[in-house]
């Protein structure tokens, strides 16, 4: 017996120093003298588990019970089991443990996880309770128990247990990482990434604790600082997957897709049967203009998950850039099969529609309205606002008004750039502008922007009526939407109707399909009134253009018109627009302007045109109508610089229908290219209208596809009126209120002003 005492103190000193097989020749050694030695079998059984043969040890472990029904032996048998995914049997454990000693705080503690786990948190929290009572200062317990009152809601009291979880042991990181996510739940956000960084401080290998840093740098906005974090979570499990996709997905939204796609490469060599990576990648892929790549990825990641909508939906925009458009619908409808409240469906639907040749205005309103139904069922509307409180002095100008935008596009992107100089120029004793911004991607515009506002919110990571509740609780008087039914938009906020009086402005040109939207702003040639039953909201028209661009950084000068230089004297015409707008209806009249002016060619360029069969594509439907593919010059994405420079060889512009161009063409106007655009029927194709009527240039405005024809021949074949045209252009535009952004500032909060001012002569009744 003495002997077996010594054998077994020295295995368990290899067994403690992880030299497991020296441990496990000892336990063999002892069991060979004595079968039934109970610490023998029970540390045998624990060794087995380590080394992952878990059925194997836990029959050890029954055999170490049979022979000594040890109280420790039933917990450690409870945690085994519980390891091995069999909560059932490891709470009988622990209670057999705790029949068998009552006082037994690490069982009472251990069973409380274990209920928890299996989905009982007020059960979990009296065992917990009872750890703690049985052996005050418990610092494990207070972090479990503070994990069970999260489950049921208690968020103040969690985060109160973890505390005195830390009291009890300061270098605890779990119950930092813990106390972390109570306080970023609390929308604490500051204080939560203080925990997470104490965390990280007492155990630099949590990984756990990276993530959750990661997580609240992104949603404060700091991207790279949330990079960083992300790329030690990788590094501390290089082996598992999620954690190379998570890192991914940042690069991803940090615009950085080059460094992103190894990451969802990684992951998914990692485990090839893991879904996200492939829809991810698929996702990247399409961004740096590979759809055709990106389709492959988008097919697999339904194949090993077809029941998720954001799959089919990721499929259908990836159908769309490679003009595949009956298809991509039929993907967004699957999306909505499988989920009918899906909003970034219904979106893709309104918004695909935008590109069709025969889309109808009453089809659109109808799938908005429907839209607008759906998300209203799952809404539960404020009725009364504390914004109404005090709204006569802001009518007063006592107070400025509280104006909330709601975006997803604080960055490079139209939105971006037709707001950056308005936000400029408001006056703030008129207006407080509080941005909530939805959005994934961050570049040097978003940094710009982010001085303007009085407060910046991230609201990616909030529910739609976590979202209502802050605009809500930060009194704001009009809630603005800079979305509408574009990506990442946050419509479904606005049906909680969080603010008295809502809006939606520039980033759209439709109906939302909204009724809680009171407003949507435009002007006289977007909205001209013989349209304004194309609208669940009200039409407001300001006085000039509902756009102002701002003016770019980039100091390109205007080049002289290039066919004056050409050979012959031949054209360019020219189109930067997204690819997916040369629709059946544009290739065919555009076909007949090359053959109206001999000689003439057709510079696109768009990011669409990077891939190699999309431009095969565009020389086939070119083709069709007998233009050679020696008079198209297809070019894919550049620089910005780059961007407008090349507009300094194109002489006309061509604007595609009845999709036109907004950015694009007013940049076009500043290099000095003429826009050839045509009339319209809804909003939407109106908007080449009110660029060039507002640019003082309305004799560019077509009525139809003959005139459009007729018009862009009688304009090729005036090269001296064209050169003159082009010389001065960039002053008449910078001069013009489309770029003057005071003027436009003053047209902005006058409206907000009046519409607040009819707001509250509703009274303090609900606007349902």
């Amino acid at each position: 017996m003495h002997d077996i005492g010594r054998l077994l103190n020295t295995a368990l000193a290899h067994h403690q120093a992880g030299r497991l097989g020296d441990a496990h020749s000892l336990y063999q050694q002892i069991l060979r003298v004595q079968p039934k030695h109970p610490d023998a079998l029970h540390f045998m059984g624990l060794l087995a588990c380590q080394l992952a043969q878990h059925e194997a040890g836990i029959v050890l472990i029954r055999e170490s019970i049979a022979a000594n029904p040890s109280p420790i032996y039933y917990n450690n048998l409870g945690n085994m089991l519980r390891e091995h995914g069999r909560l059932p049997d490891a709470i009988d454990a622990y209670r057999q443990a705790i029949a068998r000693k009552r006082d037994y705080a690490e069982a009472h503690n251990n069973l409380g996880n274990a209920l928890r786990e299996s989905g009982d948190a007020a059960a979990a929290m009296q065992s917990c309770a009872q750890a703690i009572e049985l052996r005050p200062g418990y610092a494990e317990a207070y972090n479990n128990l503070g994990n069970a009152l999260k489950d049921m809601g208690q968020l103040d009291a969690a985060a109160a247990s973890y505390r005195k979880a830390i009291a009890a042991k300061r270098d605890f990181s779990e119950a930092h990482n813990n106390l972390g996510n109570m306080l970023k739940a609390q929308g604490q956000i500051d204080a939560a990434i203080a925990c997470y960084r104490a965390a990280i401080a007492c155990a630099p290998q949590l990984a756990v604790a990276h993530d959750s840093l990661a997580g609240a740098l992104m949603h404060q906005g700091d991207i790279d600082g949330a990079i960083e974090s992300y790329r030690h979570v990788a590094a501390l499990q290089p082996q598992v997957a999620a954690a190379h996709n998570t890192l991914g997905n940042a690069l991803n939204a940090a615009g950085r897709v080059g460094e992103a796609v190894p990451c969802y490469e990684r992951a998914i060599a990692l485990q090839p049967d893991f879904p996200d990576p492939y829809h991810n990648l698929a996702n990247a892929l399409k961004r740096v203009g590979r759809p055709e790549q990106a389709l492959q990825y988008a097919q697999r990641a339904i194949a090993l998950r077809h029941d998720s909508p954001s799959f089919h939906n990721n499929l259908g925009t990836i159908l769309a850039d490679l003009n595949a458009f009956d298809a991509a619908v039929e993907s967004y409808r699957k999306a909505l099969a499988l989920n009918p409240d899906f909003a970034e469906s219904h979106t893709c639907v309104l918004f695909g529609q935008s590109y069709c040749a025969g889309w109808s205005a009453n089809a659109h309103l109808a799938d908005a309205r429907y839209f607008g139904e759906r998300m209203t069922a799952r809404a539960k509307p404020f009725d009364a606002w504390p914004a109404l409180a005090d709204g006569a002095d802001a009518a007063q100008g006592k107070r400025p008004l509280r104006i909330g935008f709601v975006s997803a596009d604080y960055r490079k992107h139209p939105v971006g750039y037709f707001l950056e100089s308005v936000l400029r120029h408001l006056d703030r004793t008129r207006i407080e502008p509080l941005a909530y911004s939805n959005g994934l991607q961050y570049d040097e515009l978003t940094a710009r922007l982010k001085p303007q506002f009085a407060a910046w919110q991230a609201i990616n990571e909030m529910s739609d009526e976590a979202v209502a509740r802050l605009v809500h609780d930060d009194r704001v008087d009009i809630l603005v939407d800079l979305s509408g039914h574009t990506g990442r938009n946050r419509l479904p906020v606005f049906t909680w109707r969080p603010a008295p009086l809502q809006v939606s402005w520039l980033g759209y040109f439709a109906t939302t399909g909204l009724a809680q939207i009171d407003y949507i702003v435009g002007d006289r040639y977007v909205t001209p009134p013989e349209e304004e039953s194309h609208f669940v909201e009200r039409v407001w028209r300001l006085p000039d253009s509902y756009l102002c661009f701002t003016l770019p950084a980039a100091d390109v000068p205007v080049g002289p018109l290039p066919a004056l230089s050409a050979p012959t004297g031949e054209v360019t015409f020219g189109c930067f627009n997204n690819h997916k707008k040369l629709n059946d209806g544009v290739v065919p009249v555009w076909s007949r302007v090359l053959h109206a002016v001999p000689g003439s060619r057709l510079l696109l360029k768009n990011h669409q045109l990077a891939e190699p069969k999309l431009r095969e594509q565009t020389l086939a439907r070119f083709a069709a109508h007998g233009v050679g593919a020696d008079r198209l010059l297809l070019e894919g994405p550049s620089s910005r610089d780059a961007y407008f420079a090349a507009f300094n060889r194109v002489d006309i512009a061509l604007d595609p229908f009845p999709y036109p161009g907004g950015t694009t063409s007013v940049e076009g106007l500043w290099m000095g290219v003429p826009v050839l655009s045509r009339r319209g029927d809804r909003f939407l194709s109106h908007l080449g209208e009110t660029v060039l009527h507002t640019a003082g240039l309305p004799e560019w405005i077509a009525t139809d596809d003959d005139d459009y024809v007729a018009r862009a021949v009688a304009f090729a074949r005036d090269l001296p009126a064209l050169a003159a045209l082009r010389a001065g252009l960039r002053e008449r535009i910078v001069g013009s209120p489309l770029c003057d952004a005071p003027r436009f500032a003053r047209n902005l909060e006058a409206a907000f002003a009046q519409m607040w001012e009819r707001r509250l002569a509703q009274g303090m009744e609900s606007t349902q």
